[in-house]
């Protein structure tokens, strides 16, 4: 029997959260507006976030959450959605505003302006407690999800998540757990992770990710699975040591399992690109646009 979404909440041990905006500055950039955020989540914490939407106001737009990548850069966080990094082509907000879309990214717990706080440390404090690293940066998303889902000039039904490496595993585990993400597409971070760690190649990820118990009971082609039958774009580089094509057709023949059992064998669109490493290329983004113009 599959794994249900209350099950997989359990095991990554997520927590109900929720937003309140206490800062915002505008700043008007020609085609497009950034607004510089500051949330306080309910239980206390502050959270830095970034929204890019398109200068001209209009209602229901659709939205993308874009959940930002980790490559060891703890000082970056949700300001790649501005400012880029080395694995995204250029920033992913702009480029998104451009065609319609109101854009958020919230830095995750220990990154950006969080990066006060070490990755091992708080992995270890969730582990004491019974909970994940993982399931404290889902919570946040799902969280974040919610307060854009309000925002005047979104439509609550088009609302995707989007993200590269960390932020890809980010994107689809929450639209498993999220039935309010409408469309899911990421890049370079879908693989078996059974078949990753008889490779050893799991040990390129971050202690973030570690889920006590999690491959007793599924596998990551299993959650994608669970995003069915709503669209899903999954992009990888076949010579991405994250994503090794053995690990990836293990995962993928689950998932497009799902999709045709849904009756929505083509709500899941697949790039593999010869060559490719670990980021974003040209073919992605092209891919993106495409997918998120047709579904949202």
């Amino acid at each position: 029997m599959a794994i249900t979404v209350g099950r997989l909440k359990a095991l990554l041990g997520m927590e109900e959260l929720s937003f309140n905006l206490e800062g915002r500055q505008v700043e008007e950039r020609g085609d497009h507006v950034v607004e510089h955020l500051r949330f306080r989540l309910s239980d206390g914490g502050e959270v830095r976030g970034f929204l890019v939407r398109p200068s001209e106001r209009r209602l229901r737009r659709p939205a993308v959450l874009h959940c930002h990548a980790h490559g060891g850069r703890y000082d970056i966080g949700a300001a790649e959605l501005i400012e880029g990094r080395p694995a995204l082509l250029d920033p992913p907000g702009p480029a998104l505003a451009r065609e319609g879309h109101v854009v958020l990214s919230i830095d995750m717990p220990t990154f950006g302006a969080r990066a006060h706080e070490q990755e091992d440390a708080a992995s270890k404090a969730a582990l004491w407690q019974g909970k994940t690293l993982f399931g404290r940066m889902l919570a946040e998303q799902a969280a974040a999800l919610v307060w854009l889902a309000r925002h005047p000039e979104v439509d609550p039904k088009r609302i995707a998540v989007s993200g590269l490496s960390m932020g890809a595993t980010l994107a689809y585990f929450l639209a498993a757990v999220d039935a309010g993400v409408a469309a899911t597409a990421h890049f370079c971070c879908y693989a078996d992770m059974a078949s990753l760690i008889r490779s050893g190649a799991h040990d390129l990820h971050g202690h973030y990710m570690t889920v006590p118990g999690l491959l007793r009971e599924t596998s990551t082609g299993e959650i994608a699975s669970l995003v069915a039958p709503r669209p899903q774009l999954i992009c990888v580089g076949e010579e991405d040591p994250l994503t090794l094509p053995d690990a990836v057709a293990v995962a993928l023949a689950q998932t497009r399992e799902a999709y045709e059992t849904a009756g929505a064998p083509n709500g899941l669109v697949f790039l593999s690109e010869p060559g490719a490493g670990h980021k974003e290329t040209p073919a992605m983004r092209r891919a993106l646009l495409a997918f998120l113009r047709h579904y949202l």
